[in-house]
């Protein structure tokens, strides 16, 4: 038996041993990797594979804060930081074969055209197009001063088009009898389910919406390439055309392979340059202090749902739009002295009423203390999107963000029918009055539809009066351009429910504008929730602490002094990212 108990304890001791040695020697690895970095090269051409897929902002849990996955919004920060660093020359895209969406690319675009103001060249490289619901993938790249088209590939770029699945017909066949209402009648998503194809009022929103969106693409591609709208509305409306034939129409600039587009770039930008891949590059860090003030980032992505679980798991992920925790860093944010100013980056199709109305609230409890909030539209900022936004001191969009939806709708599916044919039936007892089993299998009787839809009125009326408060508009104003409809920002801005036509930088700049504070500078950036560095996003999946990963850190850099100072210089990096700093270039992707 003794024997058996030492075996049993040598073994845990082994177990526990086994873990500890694995986790230290992941953060070794990770500290080797960083301590590799070589020197600061004195010429650098960024690189962005545009084919990338990229939330709109980064992950602040799970491993994919871990592993460092940036959004689409830091990569907009870093273009405009690459501004001011004299190292940086130039920047070199790879062009997405069918495009990352028009608002994207606008946003893109103009932070392009600021990059180029600034002295510095864009390249880009396409090997090929096949871009069917929309110019996004040529709108994407049409800033750079020079495109590139690889021999033998096609350019095709399209209109808009939104392409919508009706199943009336399939619940017809089963049975099943969708009991939604909309309120109104440009509240088109339950048209899916109780439609066989667009209503009028449907058909024409996406119509408008949709032509907005490419005239927006034509004006600004036209001006890119020194043409008028007319005549390239003429040249991508007449179907696909190969590389050669692009290149004569001067839809592109030069012909070439992506290893002579990189030749090129790096032979422009002078002797012993070297491309950085965007994501992970990082400018020098900033001169701004904490104490001069900060402007806190707060995002939302993604359906906006009730509650929110903020534990970390190394496979799941919080939902980035719940309710609890965008509300409670808006409160975070509006509590910190340093932060002068709010922007609440906001990129939803919508979600919970009750959700929205938390978030709403967070939004005045912040301005009730004196913060300014500016809200950011990035791609999608609809019905619970736009509820979330209504209170903003100020809303920016794109001019191709898709916004409004200013309504609301609710049932349910009854299945009695679907099961009755397969010979299923049901039957129910009762007790606690006439709505108690509304949302049972059957359909509504006359009286619970009546109360389904005196509740959606009552909440499509505080919606509407949400947003007559934010934008001081009278409920018939707002009514006039909301029941549903989603518009354009272009649109929108039309209509007062957007300020501003202008990106995710434009919004910190009118954030410092509210709050007084000097524009010229750049200012400070916090982000709430915290984003965590590699060392506490460890902490939080696999319970190491930060402290004891720093130690270890330090511990395996005595292995080789020639990697302490690159350690140091990482750790210290680690820190100031936590208090909102930049931090220095990141690792050589290729160098001539």
């Amino acid at each position: 038996m003794k024997t058996f108990f030492l075996s049993m304890a040598g073994a845990f001791v082994a177990m526990i041993l086994f873990i500890v040695l694995f986790f230290f020697g992941l953060i070794f690895l990770a500290v080797s990797a960083a301590s590799s970095k070589p020197p600061r090269p004195s010429n650098v051409v960024l690189s962005l594979d545009l084919n990338a897929a990229l939330p709109d902002q980064a992950p602040t849990a799970g491993f994919a804060a871990f592993s460092g996955v940036p959004g689409f919004t830091d990569l907009l920060l870093k273009i405009q930081a690459a501004e001011s660093d004299d190292t940086v020359k130039g920047i070199y895209l790879r062009g997405s074969l069918t495009g990352i969406g028009s608002s994207r690319s606008e946003e893109l675009r103009d932070a392009l055209k600021n990059f180029r103001a600034a002295g510095k060249f864009v390249v880009a490289h396409t090997q090929g197009m096949i871009a069917l619901g929309g110019p996004s993938a040529y709108y994407s790249i049409s800033a750079a001063d020079e495109i590139w088209m690889q021999p033998g590939t096609d350019l095709m770029i399209s209109g808009v088009t939104f392409e919508t699945e009706f199943l009336k017909g399939l619940f017809d066949k089963i049975g099943l009898t969708p009991q939604i209402y909309a309120l109104y009648e440009y509240k088109n998503a339950p048209n899916s389910y109780n439609e066989t194809g667009y209503t009028p009022a449907h058909r024409e929103a996406l119509e408008t919406l949709a032509t907005s969106m490419w005239e927006t693409a034509l004006a600004d591609i036209a001006e890119d390439r020194g043409m008028q709208p007319a005549q390239l509305r003429s040249l991508l409306e007449s179907g696909p055309k190969p590389a050669e034939k692009a290149e004569k129409l001067k839809l592109v600039d030069k012909l070439g392979w992506p290893e002579d587009a990189e030749d090129a770039v790096l032979e422009r930008a002078g002797e012993r340059s070297e491309l950085v891949d965007l994501m992970s590059y990082t400018p020098p860090p900033s001169k701004a202090k904490a104490k001069d003030g900060m402007i806190a980032i707060v995002g939302g992505e993604g359906a906006v749902v009730t509650g929110g679980n903020s534990s970390d798991s190394l496979f799941s992920e919080p939902p980035a739009f719940a309710s609890d925790i965008v509300a409670r860093a808006i409160l975070d944010a509006a509590e910190n002295d340093n932060v002068k100013a709010i922007v609440f980056r906001v990129d939803s199709p919508g979600g919970s009423p009750t959700a929205s109305d938390q978030i709403w609230r967070a939004v005045k409890r912040a301005q009730e203390k004196g913060k300014p909030v500016v809200v950011s539209m990035g791609s999608l900022a609809a019905s619970g999107g736009y509820y979330v936004s209504a209170g903003a001191d100020a809303i920016l969009a794109n001019r191709t963000t898709i916004t409004g939806s200013i309504g609301i709708f609710g049932g349910k599916f009854a299945l009695d029918g679907t099961f009755n044919k397969i010979g299923i039936t049901f039957d129910a007892v009762t007790v606690g009055g006439d709505f108690t089993n509304a949302y049972g299998i059957g359909k509504f009787n006359q009286a619970q539809e009546a109360e389904i839809r005196a509740w959606l009125k009552r909440g499509y009326d505080r919606f509407v009066g949400i947003v007559g408060e934010g934008r001081e508009m009278s409920y018939d104003e707002v009514h006039e351009i909301a029941r549903g409809r989603v518009w354009s920002g272009e649109q929108a801005k039309a209509r007062g429910l957007v300020d501003e036509i202008g990106g995710f930088t434009s919004a910190i700049r009118k954030a410092q504008e509210l709050a007084g504070m000097d524009t010229s500078k750049a200012p400070l950036i916090t982000h709430y929730p915290h984003r965590k560095s590699g060392f506490e996003a460890l902490e939080s999946l696999f319970g190491v602490s930060a402290e004891t990963a720093r130690a270890a850190a330090v511990l395996s850099a005595i292995a080789g002094d020639e990697r302490t100072q690159a350690i140091l210089e990482e750790l210290a990096a680690a820190e100031a990212m936590n208090s909102g700093q930049a931090m220095a270039v990141g690792p050589r992707i290729r160098e001539r």
